[in-house]
Parts: C-alpha cells; sequence; structure tokens
C-alpha cells in the first residue's frame, strides 16, 4: 500500500470529472515507463521473529535509511516511508518493506534499481541484526504475532476488515507481492491492456507461487498468498466483470468504483474513518457519518488506492497477482507484462490468447490455481500450455523494443518448462535438506 500524496482540494462535481481523473494517465508511446514495486518480510536473525517497529526494528531501518538521502514521510510524528528520486519505501501493515520504484525507461533500468535498493536495505538491516525474505505469505509467524506499523489508515483497516472476509487481517500482515505499473496511450489502449492483463492475471499467480508454507509446516497449497485474496474483500478485489462489458472505459470503471466502500478521507493531516461508506454516497452528501466534509478529487485519489482488483486503474494500469519472490523473478515479472503489452503485435497476439475465456472460466481459474498452479485449466488447456504460448509473445514483444531484455524471460522459461514453481523448489528442499523443517528458508530467501 501506498504512502500518502499530497491532498487535491478541487470539488466533485460529475462522474464525468472523476473519468477524467484516470484519462489524464494517458500518455504517448515514447512517454511510457516501468514501474516496479515489490516486499518482503522482515526477520530477526538471531530467534526469525518478525521486527517490531521500535525498537531496534523497522523505525531504526528507515532512520538508517534516511541518512542515505531519503526524505522521511511521517504519519502523526512516526516515520512511516521514505522518498528519493522519484522512488519511495513504504511500510505494509505487518512491517513488510515496499520499494515503489520510479518510472523507468527499460528493463535494464529496473533491475539495476531493485540490486541497488537490496544493497542498500543490506547495509542498514545487517548491523540490526535484521534480513529480508520476499516470500508470498509468511512461513513461520502467525497473525496474532505479526506486529503493527504506526500506518493511521491501517488502524481503521484493521478494524473493518473482518467485517467483510476470513483473511483480510492475513492480507494486511502476512502477505508480499511484486508488481508493476505500466501506462496506456489512451482509453481503447487502456482497456484491452486491462482486459489482457485481468484474463492472463491467474497465469501470472501460478507462474509466480511462492507462498507454500504457514505457521511452520506446509500449507497443501502453492500461492497462499493467492487464496487470501478471494477471502479479502468480495466489494473491492478480483476481476469486475464490467472490464470485459461492451462500451468499457474510464467512466464505466470510475462508476463502479463509486460503489465500493470506502475507508477513510483524510482532513488536516488525520484519518476520519469513512470505512464500509460508498463513495458515491459521500460524493453525493448522503453519508452522515462524514457530514460536513465536502468530497474532493484528493479523496477519490485516496479511495482508489483502496481498490484491490487483480489489476487495478489508476492513471496507469498496476498488475497485482504475482507473490513475490527471487530477484530475479520479480524482475521477470516486469518483464513478462511488458513484453505482452508495451509492443503492438504483442498486445494482439495476448488478446488473441485469451479471446474465448469467459468472465466465469477466468474467475473460476483464479479460485483453482493456488493449490493447482500450472496444472490449473481454462478452456481445455493447462495454464502450463498457456504459459509456453504467453511467454513466447512476451519474448516476440522484448525482442521488439530492440533493447536486450528478453534475458529476464529465462527464469520463467524454466518454471514452463519444468511445471515447478518457486514454492516446488521450497517444498522439495525442506523435504530433502531440511528434513521437515520450515525454518531455515527464511535465511534461505534472503535477499
Amino acid at each position: 500500500m501506498s504512502n500518502p500524496g499530497d491532498a487535491d482540494l478541487t470539488p466533485i462535481t460529475s462522474t464525468q470529472q472523476l473519468a477524467g481523473w484516470f484519462a489524464a494517465g494517458s500518455k504517448p508511446r515514447d512517454h511510457w515507463t516501468i514501474g516496479t514495486e515489490h516486499e518482503k518480510f522482515g526477520f530477526r536473525r538471531d530467534d526469525l521473529s518478525p521486527p517490531p517497529y521500535a525498537p531496534h526494528g523497522i523505525e531504526a531501518l528507515l532512520l538508517g535509511l534516511q541518512g542515505r538521502g531519503f526524505e522521511p514521510i511521517t504519519d502523526q510524528g512516526k516515520v512511516i516511508g521514505l522518498k528519493r528520486d522519484g522512488a519511495s519505501i513504504s511500510l505494509e501493515p505487518g512491517g513488510q518493506l515496499e520499494l515503489s520504484g520510479a518510472p523507468l525507461p527499460d528493463l535494464h533500468a529496473t533491475n539495476a534499481e531493485l540490486r541497488a535498493h537490496l544493497e542498500e536495505v543490506r547495509a542498514v538491516a545487517g548491523p540490526l541484526g535484521i534480513g529480508f525474505a520476499p516470500l508470498g505469505f509468511h512461513p513461520l509467524a502467525t497473525r496474532e504475532q505479526m506486529p503493527w506499523m504506526p500506518k493511521s489508515r491501517y488502524a481503521i483497516m484493521r478494524e473493518y476488515m473482518p467485517r467483510v472476509g476470513a483473511m483480510g487481517l492475513d492480507m494486511m500482515l502476512r502477505t508480499c507481492t511484486v508488481q508493476v505499473n505500466l501506462d496506456f496511450g489512451d482509453e481503447a489502449d487502456m482497456a484491452e491492456k486491462f482486459r489482457v492483463a485481468l484474463a492472463l492475471q491467474p497465469l501470472a499467480t501460478a507462474l509466480f507461487a511462492n507462498s507454500p508454507f504457514a505457521e511452520g509446516r506446509p500449507n497443501g497449497l502453492r500461492t497462499l498468498r493467492g487464496r487470501v485474496w478471494t477471502e479479502t474483500d468480495p466489494d473491492r478485489t478480483g476481476i469486475p466483470a464490467i472490464a470485459f462489458e461492451p462500451g468499457f472505459g474510464f467512466e464505466r470503471f470510475a462508476d463502479w468504483v463509486l460503489d465500493v466502500p470506502m475507508y477513510f478521507i483524510v482532513r488536516d493531516g488525520r484519518y476520519v474513518d469513512a470505512a464500509g461508506v460508498p463513495f458515491r454516497a459521500f460524493m453525493e452528501g448522503r453519508a452522515e457519518r462524514l457530514a460536513g466534509h465536502a468530497a474532493t478529487m484528493g479523496d477519490w485519489a485516496d479511495h482508489v488506492t483502496t481498490v484491490f482488483t487483480d489489476v487495478r486503474l489508476k492513471r496507469f494500469l498496476e498488475m497485482r497477482g504475482a507473490d513475490a519472490g527471487s530477484p530475479a523473478m520479480m524482475v521477470a515479472q516486469s518483464a513478462f507484462w511488458v513484453g505482452l503489452l508495451y509492443d503492438d503485435a504483442a498486445q494482439k497476439a495476448a488478446a488473441a490468447l485469451v479471446r474465448g475465456w469467459d468472465i466465469g472460466g477466468i474467475r473460476a481459474l483464479r479460485l483453482a490455481v493456488p493449490e493447482q498452479a500450472l496444472t490449473a485449466e481454462i478452456a481445455g488447456r493447462s495454464l502450463r500450455d498457456v504459459a509456453r504460448d504467453a511467454l513466447a509473445i512476451a519474448r516476440q514483444g522484448l525482442r521488439a523494443r530492440g533493447l536486450g531484455e528478453e534475458r529476464y524471460l529465462d527464469v520463467l522459461d524454466e518454471v514452463a518448462a519444468s511445471g515447478l514453481t518457486q514454492a516446488d523448489r521450497w517444498l522439495e528442499r525442506c523435504a530433502r535438506d531440511w528434513g521437515g523443517d520450515v525454518r531455515p528458508v527464511l535465511e534461505a530467501a534472503s535477499v
């Protein structure tokens, strides 16, 4: 989840104005960039426990990084994030450390940014006795053992989440992801990218499956994180049917987001609890709990960040289906989507690949993938077969960019060829090398 941005106090007067907020993200192709976000679990190297915010934990890490040229982001006097050169570091609710990368021109820059970030984190975290491991779900800690970070929005979500889903608190505290943010040219380009990416998001969930453990034992799934998202909050998650309806565009999506319940608004630097109030009711002055507050474009921008569909439309498209994983896999996630969506021929081939898939089949696939991973089927084909086709298209799309970025897909070709995900590899190591003990996975996965 992102750090808070600057407030826009422009009053909201119409749905068209909200659609225009999305449309303002349209860019000519030569301005398209790649923004990669990745999360990782902190652990104390002496006992593998999750580090608290303070003392000698996440706060100390942020303060140490701040000394390297970062500007602090604070919430009620607490440092809860950092920003520098177009990138930011933020905290997930359980102390997961997230880098929201700067908009970059190519995957080589993405790879360099990731490596530099990890080197900086190691330099500061090492003396604190803290390591970081990118896995999709915390392999050891119970929900109660995870700390809570001092971000005001999390206090509101902590209270609301159990009302709307069995695993919302697990999503907040015990999951990590890798995401890529990509641009679109205009409304038609956005709509096609959105549909293709939604249809293929279960494939990404399978390819990047990396959460086979929970509370110190195998959990029976390849991606528990994938399962968590099916039991979080149906009002704001999943694969929205509207994206596949005729006429889908900025205004249709804005109209759908209007009915998503809010979490909060921010006034004078403080969060006002609005949990469960549809934004439409707030905008139309029908929300008694928010009486005296008029809806602004800053409220809208904040609200959009609380929509957790598998692909999220902001002023760019955000791919949200993958577990966090090794550095090579994190860069591969960006490479996969750039290859599919940043070349016209590749995008058309990807659209053809999923043509004929209906919303019911895609949603059923999303439910099957956490357990079945690449053996799950859609339209009579296994995801492993679909993966081979999708990777071939992505590789051709990267080749067309002429930048030598194709090599970042090699690790995914290996997954598709073997059928073995990161999760399968960890399960093998646990049984073969660790005598069934899950604890070594944190050090083995550490970056």
